[in-house]
């Protein structure tokens, strides 16, 4: 009988102090899309993507083309100029591998200038959701363009303009 009231009582303070407890549920594609800056550096990024992109589609075409001009001289050639001439390809094909990871890889050239563009926005939105966060006593707070799990949310709790407010973006 003791187990069955303290089990009780501890199910009843945890669900009173589950009910305590204040979220807040955040929208990063409507802040981001109301900040000018981040507009301006995805545009940024883009433009950088694409003049590396084009620069890395050429060299393959390059490699494509000694490729194709590889196989009508084939008849011509003589063993010492076909392995010369196969070395090349692989050469300009290695070059294209390479440039490719230096721009688009892990650790590559897009991946530090995003870093570099869009981290300082991103510590701003989370430095403006923490302040929110502490002065209205929030335990938490979602992000609702992240969470595909939340089916319904009140749009009483939902703190994005109060965001772009407090980085000075009102709307």
């Amino acid at each position: 009988m003791k187990r069955i009231v303290l089990f009780a009582m501890a199910v009843l303070a945890f669900t009173a102090s589950s009910v305590a407890q204040k979220y807040a549920l955040v929208d990063m594609e409507y802040i981001l899309k109301n900040i000018p800056s981040y507009e301006m550096a995805n545009e940024q990024l883009n433009q950088v993507s694409q003049r590396w992109q084009k620069e890395c589609d050429d060299k393959a075409a390059e490699a494509k083309t000694m490729y194709k001009n590889y196989q009508s001289d084939l008849v011509f050639l003589t063993e010492e100029m076909k392995v010369k001439r196969e070395e090349e390809i692989r050469d300009k094909e290695t070059e294209v591998v390479e440039l490719r990871r230096k721009y688009f890889g892990p650790e590559g050239e897009l991946f530090k200038k995003r870093e570099s563009l869009m981290k300082p926005i991103q510590d701003d939105i989370y430095n403006a959701i923490k302040k929110i966060s502490e002065d209205k006593g929030y335990m938490m707070v979602i992000d609702r363009a992240s969470s595909p799990n939340i089916i319904f949310a009140s749009p009483k709790i939902d703190i994005s303009n109060e965001v772009l407010t407090k980085l000075g973006y009102s709307k």
